[in-house]
């Protein structure tokens, strides 16, 4: 959430920002400053009629020991008629309150200046690139066709056993699977992550606290009785550890990693951007989060993208970085990069992680503060990263290490699978 503060004093640059990412409703900034004036107004003649209350019900009491009860009666009428005044002030204020807080929400966060122009994922740029093109041999396919050749995944019994996009992983499908997890939160838990394990279902603040709601809640599944979410990522119940709470400086980072099957409803797609692995409703992906001193929250950006690309050389595929464009970054996201794979046999390219600053919209949600040495509190800065996701990655290792003679496996994988070859 915007900080109403920065809005009124900057008022022309953020309308300038929100451009940036092709919000439509340029005028709900001029609504929110309206309403933050008229909020700022009331709490004014509150204060100054509860001043006037107090300092009659004292009068009162003055004119109470003097005997003079006629005087004493006509003030406790005005405070009588004050305390009216100031109930219909106080129900102002709540209203005003509300109604900008609904309206402030709907703002997205504001572009780092870094932001590329755009509106579409073909204007996002190309940081660099990594890894080798794998030339393949003749009989090479897609994923969808090694994981029936080899016997890693039962989409049809998913479908049976829930609908389609639940895939079954079975056999060395389900072995691989588990080999990534571990692997994954190995490599994070040596950088300094701290694991968690969080819930799979969350609350209405916690999904709000992240910016799921009220931007995503058409893509979450809600258990509509409890008023329970299932995670879209573990970004959001493991972000949530620290709301309303107060860190001390000396606690900072705090780096925090979780493996959690992950939900969404990934409403529209089709078409062969859903084929086998490509788009599924389920799937599992290791995330990384990190909150930090704001003055440090861009250098903590470039590890987290470092720690992601060094992931991904392991697993010795090929891949590109992207600095994502302001129309195709999330509503809460200050700098987004993507990292994606190159898939072979499909001759595309798979998007497998995001890496994004939130800067303090998140933490101004969950009111996650910072306080210093001197005793200031000031808000935290979020970042969050996959690490990875691993639907895009197995097709990618399926695709790019396929032989005559089965899935050739990177070597970190050796030790977790078991074996250096799917056959």
């Amino acid at each position: 959430m915007l900080q109403i503060n920065y809005i009124r004093q900057h008022a022309d640059l953020v309308k300038t920002k929100l451009s940036k990412k092709h919000f439509a409703d340029l005028g709900l900034v001029d609504q929110v400053i309206a309403l933050d004036e008229q909020l700022r107004k009331l709490k004014n003649e509150t204060e100054s009629l509860q001043s006037a209350v107090n300092a009659a019900s004292k009068e009162i009491g003055v004119l109470m020991a003097k005997k003079e009860l006629e005087a004493a009666e006509a003030k406790k009428l005005e405070v009588a008629q004050h305390k009216t005044s100031l109930q219909q002030l106080n129900q102002q204020l709540a209203d005003t309150e509300k109604r900008l807080l609904d309206d402030i929400i709907k703002l997205p966060n504001l572009p780092n200046d870094d932001v590329p122009d755009g509106k579409t994922p073909a204007e996002n740029v190309v940081v660099r690139t990594g890894g080798e093109m794998p030339t393949l041999y003749d009989g090479a396919t897609p994923h969808w066709d090694l994981i029936k050749k080899y016997d890693l995944v039962d989409f049809e019994t998913g479908v049976k056993l829930t609908g389609s996009g639940f895939p079954l992983y079975k056999g060395k499908g389900a072995k691989l699977q588990r080999a990534l997890i571990q692997y994954f939160l190995d490599f994070n838990t040596t950088a300094g992550y701290t694991e968690y394990l969080p819930p799979l279902m969350v609350n209405e603040a916690t999904a709000y606290g992240t910016g799921q709601l009220p931007d995503k809640e058409g893509q979450m599944y809600h258990v509509t009785e409890d008023k329970f979410y299932l995670i879209p990522t573990a970004e959001v119940p493991v972000t949530n550890i620290y709301r309303d709470e107060i860190v001390k400086e000396t606690d900072l980072p705090i780096k925090m990693t979780a493996y959690t099957p992950c939900f969404r409803r990934e409403a529209g797609s089709f078409g062969s951007d859903v084929r086998g692995l490509n788009r599924v409703h389920q799937f599992d992906k290791i995330e990384i989060v990190q909150l930090v001193h704001p003055e440090t929250s861009y250098s903590t950006l470039d590890e987290m993208v470092a720690h992601v690309e060094k992931l991904l050389q392991s697993l010795e595929l090929p891949y590109r970085i992207l600095r994502l464009c302001g129309g195709d970054m999330s509503f809460a996201s200050a700098i987004t990069y993507d990292f994606e794979v190159f898939s072979a046999a499909q001759q595309k390219w798979l998007e497998v992680s995001s890496v994004s600053n939130f800067e303090a919209f998140q933490t101004n949600r969950m009111k996650i503060r910072l306080k210093d040495a001197s005793g200031k509190t000031q808000l935290l800065h979020s970042l969050n990263g996959s690490s990875l996701a691993l639907p895009r990655i197995v097709a990618g290792l399926l695709e790019n290490k396929q032989t005559a003679e089965g899935i050739v496996l990177p070597k970190v994988l050796h030790s977790y699978f078991g074996a250096a070859i799917i056959m």
